[in-house]
């Protein structure tokens, strides 16, 4: 069996974290002054940065934009963080993946500090080698910057051997950056339109068929 290195995305791949992320924007919108009733709008945002979505989106200053990044943590470190959920099958996707010699990353836009709590709640640290975020401070958010760092840890392997697993166009425009196989999951928070846009290796519907697109990899 071939080497493999498999990088998941968090949320919309491994977590539904939808509800947990909503809320906390809700919560810096109304510190702000400002409202959002767009479920679907809102439903966009759970993925990019959070600087990528108060910027771009409601506060083009920076002042403005950190004090809502500010706002949002102290709902989301209190109790958004764990209005959240795993897949299911995705543990059992995971322990698959670990049982065959896979090496397991994880590659979040989310703080690294956030995300080792998330998996610490749901019990599933123990799967993977590396864990790379952004930072607290407001670096490192792009995702080609991130899946860099993890490629560096796992100490450069054969891209041919790698794959970035993700629900939205920015994982797997940042895997191909760095030439990764690359797996679209359309169970997430991305449209199928968008997935189908970036052009992904595969595109998969549950979590089990991920595995299958490892399988034709590594039983060749």
């Amino acid at each position: 069996m071939k080497n493999h290195f498999v990088l998941f995305d968090l949320d919309g791949t491994i977590t539904d974290s939808s509800e947990g992320i909503i809320n906390s924007i809700l919560y810096a919108l109304k510190k702000m002054g400002k409202e959002e009733s767009d479920f679907s709008r809102l439903r966009s945002y759970v993925g990019p940065s959070l600087k990528t979505t108060f910027q771009n989106h409601y506060f083009p200053l920076e002042e403005d934009s950190n004090k809502a990044i500010a706002y949002y943590r102290e709902y989301y470190a209190k109790k958004g963080i764990y209005e959240n959920r795993l897949y299911s099958g995705i543990y059992d996707v995971l322990k698959e993946i670990k049982g065959n010699g896979g090496i397991i990353a994880l590659a979040t836009a989310k703080p690294t500090y956030f995300a080792k709590i998330i998996l610490k709640h749901f019990e599933i640290m123990g799967c993977f080698d590396v864990v790379v975020g952004s930072h607290l401070r407001g670096t490192r958010t792009q995702k080609d910057e991130i899946i860099f760092e993890v490629l560096d840890q796992l100490g450069f392997p054969d891209s041919r051997e790698v794959f970035m697993v993700g629900d939205r166009e920015y994982d797997i425009i940042g895997g191909k950056h760095h030439r990764l196989k690359t797996i679209g999951v359309n169970y997430g928070y991305g449209t199928e339109g968008e997935l189908f846009k970036v052009r992904p290796d595969y595109i998969v519907k549950s979590p089990f068929e991920i595995l299958d697109c490892i399988k034709l990899f590594t039983n060749q």
